[in-house]
């Protein structure tokens, strides 16, 4: 049974009106090796959401037709899914939207409830009608259900977050306001940047917020809540602290892309230490282990002293040096 525990998810809070899609466009082909499965952006344009989902990979996607008709705005976010819960179709194409009594709602997850059978069961008892089979729908359903009860779309977040449990980065986009939440162990990553016109980034690694020329301010705490608006950047940590962090060794074993930072630690320098330890432990004559192994190979054989070959490629068949590059919105929209 192959790994299905990947998503990314991507979001921009702009000072201006701007192409805030475009931004998107090559923050989403940034985190493509989280996803290959669908994508889908939601514009802001002035509390009017417009938006593109569909199977299939970013480039083919959004194309430069399919890009043109999503508006400019303020606001945007963005995912790219590789299924961990739900079928293969299009309804369980990212960003979830809603619409309730107090307002819309844009919302994209990565990770997975733990408890997501239970609460769907006692919101479809209770009358509520799912039209994807992703317990991400299940996360919006509860937002909104506690954001009829509340004063805010952040306050709303936090109450979510106290019947919420399992793994979960989130980006919330409201008419006014972009949040994000990451669940109080740490389990799927999530950080944040700005750009050197003030915009603001999040997503999944740090390697989408260099893709469209921000600096990497910081990685979302276990248990935080951010709030951007037109006021700044509020942080809110009463859930912080809750539970033991328990960031998953896969997103350095595996899931984050090589030139990526998460909570600190950068993964290719993770992965080359994973190699070496794992050269010392158990030894092998190193014989080919670099071209043949790919990236294992390129960690085993340099813990066992073996010259390695390091061109690779990325898992949804794009070339390492084509996307490691910061700034590549600067090459422009697809045509």
């Amino acid at each position: 049974m192959s790994i299905r525990e990947e998503c990314g998810v991507f979001g921009v809070m702009a000072p201006d009106i701007r192409d805030v899609a475009g931004i998107c466009y090559y923050g989403l082909y940034a985190l493509q090796h989280r996803g290959q499965e669908s994508c889908g952006i939601v514009v802001n344009d002035d509390g009017l959401f417009a938006s593109h989902k569909d199977l299939g990979l970013v480039g083919e996607v959004f194309s430069g037709e399919a890009l043109s008709r999503l508006p400019e705005g303020q606001m945007a976010v963005a995912h790219v899914r590789y299924g961990t819960t739900g079928g293969t179709n299009r309804n369980n194409c990212q960003p979830i939207e809603v619409n309730h009594q107090k307002g819309r709602m844009a919302l994209a997850h990565n990770g997975n409830l733990s408890n997501a059978a239970k609460l769907r069961s006692g919101l479809e008892l209770s009358g509520a009608i799912f039209h994807t089979t992703s317990d991400t729908e299940t996360i919006a359903y509860i937002i909104t259900k506690e954001r009829l009860k509340t004063g805010s779309i952040e306050d709303a977040v936090s109450s979510a977050m106290d019947i919420l449990d399992g793994a979960y980065s989130l980006i919330v986009m409201s008419p006014q306001k972009l949040i994000c939440a990451r669940d109080p162990y740490g389990f799927r990553p999530l950080c944040y940047g700005k750009t050197s016109d003030g915009m603001y980034v999040a997503a999944s690694e740090s390697c989408a917020i260099q893709a469209v020329g921000g600096r990497v301010i910081r990685d979302v705490e276990p248990g935080e809540i951010l709030v951007f608006s037109k006021s700044g950047v509020v942080s809110r940590k009463e859930h912080c602290g809750k539970q033991q962090k328990k960031l998953c060794v896969f997103e350095y074993i595996y899931f984050a892309r090589s030139d990526s930072v998460i909570d600190g630690v950068s993964v290719h320098a993770a992965r080359v230490r994973a190699g070496s330890i794992l050269a010392k432990t158990h030894p092998g004559s190193g014989s080919g282990c670099g071209h043949r192994g790919g990236r294992a190979g390129f960690r085993a054989g340099r813990g066992a002293g073996v010259q390695p070959f390091v061109r690779y490629s990325l898992r949804h068949g794009t070339d390492e040096k084509q996307v490691c590059g910061q700034n590549l919105h600067r090459a422009g929209r697809p045509s």
